[in-house]
């Protein structure tokens, strides 16, 4: 079973990749709350009552949309708090699976039946994906007797199995979006690297591999550590430096905050395969 058994001390921190997720989630939490506004902190374009990266876009005709954006704020926060404590790792597991698993379907979903075609829908089904999957792995987890019992399908191995099979899928677009828009991504390549436009289509290709690999069980471990790697390493490389050159471009902050979080739940994926060689080929 994929599961972390109870350390018998306040804290349950399953993984290094459990610790990062739940800090994430808090951080976002803290942004969309306003609460460092006092401080003289605010980020570009994040207003009061806005939705943080992970839970925006939302269509204009949703009512009550900046209720909606504090109550989403306050899940990140109280499920990322959550996380970090024993005693309540499953509630807030399930509470932030719920979220995120529900605004996949609601809202992620529906651009694709719109737009079928367009890369875009596709994408941004695939960063609420990638946080979902974290989230299922950490629910799989933490899964007591009642969850097993209840929502056997979701938890321990088999609900790792389709996290994994989120994960997976969501690479897809993240891939194809590098070929559909290479010059877009060649700009966001450092400076001092050679042949922007080539390292666009590269990583374009690794995004694609790691997620068959993941769907398909060869050499998985591997795809889901060098991914999640790539995320992170695109976040610290291509963001990050705008953000450090003092930009208040609004379109950089919440790029760099959503790469951060996809970091986050992309790590939780990959920790999910501790024990499993890094080599093995596995067609379940």
């Amino acid at each position: 079973m994929n599961r972390t058994p109870s350390n018998g001390t306040a804290m349950r921190i399953a993984s290094v990749g459990h610790a990062v997720f739940a800090a994430t989630m808090i951080g976002l939490g803290i942004l969309g709350l306003g609460i460092l506004r006092p401080f003289g902190f605010e980020v570009p374009g994040l207003a009061k009552g806005s939705f943080t990266p992970v839970w925006d876009p939302v269509p204009k005709f949703v009512p009550a949309r900046a209720a909606l954006a504090y109550l989403c704020a306050s899940i990140s926060l109280a499920s990322g708090i959550g996380l970090l404590w024993r005693r309540t790792a499953l509630y807030a597991a399930r509470l932030l699976l719920a979220s995120l698993l529900l605004w996949l379907l609601i809202f992620r979903l529906r651009p694709i039946f719109h737009a079928p075609t367009a890369v875009g829908s596709w994408f941004g089904c695939g960063e609420t994906s990638v946080m979902v999957a974290g989230a299922w792995v950490l629910y799989a987890w933490f899964a007591a007797d009642w969850d097993q019992r209840s929502l056997g399908f979701a938890t321990g191995d088999n609900g790792v199995r389709i996290a994994r099979i989120l994960y997976g899928l969501a690479l897809l677009p993240f891939g194809v979006a590098h070929f559909i828009y290479p010059k877009e991504t060649a700009g966001l390549v450092p400076a001092w690297l050679p042949w922007h436009v080539g390292w666009a289509y590269f990583f374009g290709c690794t995004f694609i591999a790691a997620g068959l690999a993941v769907l398909i069980g060869i050499f998985a471990r591997l795809a889901a550590a060098l991914s999640a790697f790539q995320i992170g390493m695109f976040t610290l490389l291509a963001w990050m430096p705008i953000i450090a050159a003092g930009s208040r471009s609004a379109f950089v902050w919440s790029e760099t905050i959503l790469s951060w979080a996809l970091t986050a739940g992309a790590w939780v994926v990959a920790d999910s395969y501790r024990g499993v060689p890094w080599f093995a080929v596995n067609r379940r």
